[in-house]
């Protein structure tokens, strides 16, 4: 009947000193609260350091790091992740859903 209760997970609590302050926290579920991908993916973000992540040659690779329970970033600016089917970028008050526009088939704009 009522949604599940979300936790809001500080940037501070995940970096000392991050390079992109805004938004200062996110709103999360629980068990992405805890979940070290999902870490890994915003301090990639919040420090802009992308060294781990590669652009991908075609769209199935965007899927497939999703599908194994990966968080993949979008313009170097959004974790987006996979959830009901759809792709959702995180904002600080939560996941809202991705719009297929022209550049979201641009693999320019994809890290995985």
């Amino acid at each position: 009947m009522y949604g599940k209760k979300k936790e809001r997970l500080y940037v501070y609590d995940l970096l000392p000193n991050p390079v992109i302050t805004y938004p200062m926290y996110y709103n999360v579920s629980h068990t992405l609260h805890e979940n070290d991908i999902f870490h890994d993916a915003l301090i990639a973000v919040h420090l802009c350091d992308f060294s781990d992540y590669q652009r991908p040659e075609y769209g199935n690779a965007i899927f497939q790091s999703l599908y194994n329970g990966g968080f993949v970033i979008y313009k170097e600016q959004y974790v987006v992740g996979y959830f009901g089917g759809k792709l959702m970028y995180l904002e600080s008050s939560g996941w809202k859903g991705l719009q297929a526009t022209e550049d979201i088939f641009n693999m320019d704009n994809w890290l995985i």
